[in-house]
């Protein structure tokens, strides 16, 4: 049976690889991005060249209900959301932005409510469907410097747990991998230095990949129905 799957932030880093490991296995993407349409377009066209799937890239704000409510439109079926886009904010929460707060939030918790309110009827109709989002170890713990990326990740850990009891009854599962350090642009705003101090406090002595992520999300697609509502944390023993 032909499946499909919808992610967002989907133009590199672990939206990239999640891409990759689903078109691999026969999975037809819907992508979305915000600032990356070429790279976008790019991934879209070696998915499709390389493992004879389709691709359809949405560009525009996932934080902006009508655009998500405009990629939504054109899709008739869906087995699988990924909500994986997020941005973070590295800064004194008392200097913080009002615009940067609502972006933070709009971007990684907000987008996941538009996302799921539209993908849900469209799983309903099949009594199937998974949805997986991608959080943060900060979600759990909490990090200074970080507050409003923590409440969002936090938020989204909730959201995961009460829609995952909502929505059990109908067949559709829901859980989130709380990500640890990952090699993605996100870390960019670190020094080389910062990052080995970092990862000097990592109990497996190494940053986590992209394809890592990417891998565990196929095995919670592949995983059975009764897992749902879990935070699962991927991180080498950090937190």
């Amino acid at each position: 049976m032909v499946k499909y799957a919808f992610i967002t932030g989907a133009s590199r880093g672990i939206g990239a690889a999640i891409a990759e490991e689903l078109a691999k296995n026969g999975y037809h993407l819907y992508l979305t991005c915000k600032n990356s349409a070429d790279l976008l377009c790019r991934l879209a066209a070696k998915l499709e060249e390389t493992y004879s799937i389709s691709c359809t890239c949405f560009v525009g704000d996932i934080s902006d209900y009508h655009f998500v409510s405009e990629c939504f439109s054109s899709i008739q079926r869906l087995d699988v959301l990924i909500n994986n886009a997020g941005i973070s904010y590295v800064g004194l929460l008392s200097e913080m932005d009002i615009t940067d707060w609502n972006r933070v939030i709009g971007t990684n918790l907000s987008s996941s409510f538009y996302t799921s309110k539209l993908a849900i009827p469209l799983m309903l109709r099949e009594k199937s469907g998974k949805i997986i989002n991608i959080s943060s170890v900060w979600g759990n713990v909490g990090a200074s410097m970080e507050v409003a990326y923590s409440a969002s990740k936090g938020g989204l850990n909730s959201f995961t747990k009460a829609l995952a009891k909502e929505l059990a009854p109908s067949n559709i599962q829901v859980n989130a991998i709380a990500c640890g350090v990952i090699d993605t642009d996100m870390n960019k705003c670190f020094s080389a230095e910062d990052m080995e101090l970092l990862k000097g406090e990592i109990p497996a002595d190494r940053i986590g990949t992209p394809a890592e992520v990417a891998h565990l999300t196929l095995q919670i697609l592949q995983s059975p129905s009764y897992l749902t509502g879990q935070i699962i944390t991927l991180d080498g023993g950090w937190q």
